[in-house]
C-alpha cells in the first residue's frame, strides 16, 4: 500500500524566487503558520518579477485571489514560485505558487505538497508613490 499522500507533487523545474522555513514564533493559537504569514511571504515573492519588470518601485494594488490548500507547519521547508501573467500600462499581475517540503527534520522520505496558490497585481510608481508607464521590454 501506498503511504504517500494523495495530493504529493513535485517541486516545479524552475529555481523559486524565495525558498523559507517557518519558525515556531510564526504559528497561530493551533501551531500552523499564521495564514498571515504565508500571505507576507506570497506579496514579498511576487513583487520581485514584478519590480524587475518594471525596472523601479511597484505597490500591491490587489490580491486578486488566495487560496490555502493545505497547512504550513513549522520545520517545512517553504518554496515560492512567481510567475508575471499579465501586464497592463502601469501594472503587473503575477501567479504565485507556494509548496511545502516536509519530513527533513523528521529523518522520514520527503513529501513535497502545494500548499497555496495566489494572484496578485502591482504597479509601478515613481518617487512620488503615483503610477507610472512600465518601460518596454
Amino acid at each position: 500500500m501506498d503511504s504517500q499522500p494523495e495530493n504529493q507533487v513535485s517541486l516545479p523545474d524552475d529555481d523559486p524566487i524565495l525558498r523559507l522555513v517557518p519558525m515556531p514564533t510564526d504559528t497561530n493559537y493551533a501551531g500552523d503558520v499564521f495564514g498571515g504569514w504565508i500571505m507576507a511571504q506570497v506579496d514579498i515573492a511576487g513583487s520581485l518579477p514584478a519590480i524587475r519588470r518594471a525596472r523601479g518601485r511597484v505597490a500591491t494594488v490587489a490580491v486578486n485571489s488566495f487560496v490555502f490548500k493545505q497547512p504550513v507547519f513549522v520545520g517545512d521547508v517553504v518554496s515560492f514560485y512567481a510567475n508575471i501573467v499579465k501586464t497592463g500600462r502601469t501594472s503587473i499581475t503575477v501567479d504565485v505558487a507556494v509548496y511545502a517540503q516536509r519530513g527533513l527534520r523528521q529523518g522520514s522520505d520527503e513529501v513535497c505538497i502545494k500548499v497555496t496558490e495566489a494572484v496578485l497585481t502591482y504597479v509601478a510608481v515613481d518617487e512620488h508613490r503615483k503610477p507610472r508607464v512600465l518601460p518596454d521590454e
